[in-house]
């Protein structure tokens, strides 16, 4: 299963911390070597504050009782910064604590720096060491206290760079902490600064989306309305353009989302299209099913690529608690499609196809005709259903198609008729707009008869 993970390609998009439970779940599986694993995650902790931690994983990898002495320098040192950002913001956590000047703060933030200024005496320089405290307090794994922190750092800050980063901080502290209803309202309110934020470059916008594409499936996966939000959210057009050109392993997620949530159907061919155009770029068994499905109708394909999705979910650490869902939806997609196409179709050979026993494939496919309304009926002596499709009359399928030239009819004789009535108007005002221009040029010619006449 190791060619079909994503954490390699993901990493990039994760803060180091969130990568560590990618990590965690693959040991679980047992994906790559023990040794491997664990060696990745001491390099992945090795630059943060999480000094205990990572020298556990340091004498388990190398077997050894003592660690470096470069570990216990670095462990003072976290600790002094520690104290060092504690006494300097103790005063401005004091005053942003009180609920008197919680009350007191309003949606201007230039205004409350002047009343914390002007009442309480807290600097910007003082709000600045807030936001380094709060980064630290993360790096060392206190993710409640740096959640709190970088809240009240966004609150008051003036600086649009740093409050975002706050923001980004924030979300990655209450997923880790797994407060996924918090997480999600967070999540939202960084959306809409992302979208409305003008970046210097277009880039710029682009890489913060492919971020809260990676951030935003820890929550979606969790939240209870995480398969709605995500098909929302991944489906709009500007997530569609930095999925088809940054990051297009993340149809796998997309793709899931949709097969697992029925009341989503609709959203199938829209899918279909885009798992087309960036095939050539990236393609897992979770995207092949859908195509060799609605694209090529290889039902054979279809079948081996679902028998696969199975595994490939499973070693997936967003989509392992999907597996069921999946399974289920994509033979109710496929058993669809199939019975759309074949008029006799045969019980035990769609089975097969779908990966069940023939008992309970029978079970299951009478069980869909039945919820589904399928015209259809069941022959167990010959083992065969046998469709009844309903096609339109033909003078029905004329009335359907013609719908639209009735109404196009109807607004273009409105607008003749209304030409009609304005050129009407306009010839009973010519002939007194005539002698109008006749009376306006008989002066001059009497004058020019007289001239005449005097000649």
């Amino acid at each position: 299963m190791a060619q079909f993970d994503l954490t390699s390609r993901m990493i990039s998009s994760l803060d180091r911390q969130l990568v560590f439970p990618l990590l965690e779940f693959l040991s679980t599986k047992n994906v790559y070597k023990a040794e491997d694993a664990l060696r990745a995650k001491v390099e992945l902790l090795s630059n943060t504050g999480m000094v205990d931690y990572t020298g556990e994983l340091y004498k388990q990898l190398h077997g050894v009782d003592e660690l470096p002495a470069e570990f216990e320098v670095k462990r003072k040192e976290i600790i002094e910064k520690l104290v060092d950002s504690e006494e300097k913001t103790k005063h401005i956590r004091e005053v942003i604590e009180n609920p008197e000047v919680v009350g007191s703060l309003r949606q201007d933030k230039m205004q409350n720096m002047r009343i914390l200024h002007d009442n309480y005496q807290c600097t910007p320089e003082m709000v600045l060491e807030l936001y380094k405290y709060g980064q630290l307090q993360y790096s060392c794994g206190n993710y409640g206290g740096s959640a709190d922190i970088l809240l009240h750092f966004s609150i008051l800050s003036t600086d649009p760079e740093l409050t975002l980063s706050a923001m980004w901080g924030k979300l990655a502290s209450e997923i880790l902490l797994g407060n996924w209803e918090v997480a999600y309202e967070d999540m939202l309110k960084l959306k809409d600064t992302i979208d409305k934020t003008h970046f210097a470059l277009p880039s710029e916008q682009l890489q913060q989306r492919v971020w809260l594409l990676h951030w935003s499936m820890f929550v979606f996966f969790n939240h209870p309305k995480g398969r709605d939000g995500i098909v929302d959210t991944f489906m709009l057009p500007q997530y569609i353009s930095t999925i088809q050109n940054a990051c297009p392993w993340i149809l796998r997620y997309l793709t899931a989302a949709i097969v697992t949530n029925r009341r989503r159907r609709n959203m199938m061919q829209e899918l279909v299209k885009i798992i087309e155009q960036v095939t050539y770029m990236y393609r897992d068994p979770v995207t092949e099913f859908i195509e060799a499905l609605y694209v090529d109708f290889d039902f054979d394909r279809a079948a081996q690529k679902l028998e696969q999705c199975e595994s490939v979910l499973d070693n997936d650490f967003f989509l392992t608690p999907a597996v069921d869902d999946f399974v289920e939806n994509a033979r109710f997609y496929f058993a669809e499609v199939y019975c759309r196409i074949h008029k006799h179709i045969d019980l035990v050979g769609l089975t097969k196809r779908l990966n069940m026993k023939q008992e309970e494939g029978e079970k299951w496919i009478v069980k869909l005709i039945r919820d589904t309304r399928m015209d259809a009926k069941v022959d167990f002596k010959a083992n065969t259903i046998v469709m009844n499709p309903s096609y339109n009359p033909v003078y029905q399928q004329v009335i359907e198609r013609t719908k639209a030239l009735v109404f196009r009819s109807q607004v273009l004789n409105g607008a003749i008729d209304k030409r009609g009535s304005a050129a009407a108007r306009g010839d009973d005002k010519k002939p007194e707009q005539q002698r109008q221009r006749r009376g306006q040029q008989r002066p001059g010619r009497r004058h020019a008869d007289n001239a005449v006449a005097v000649q």
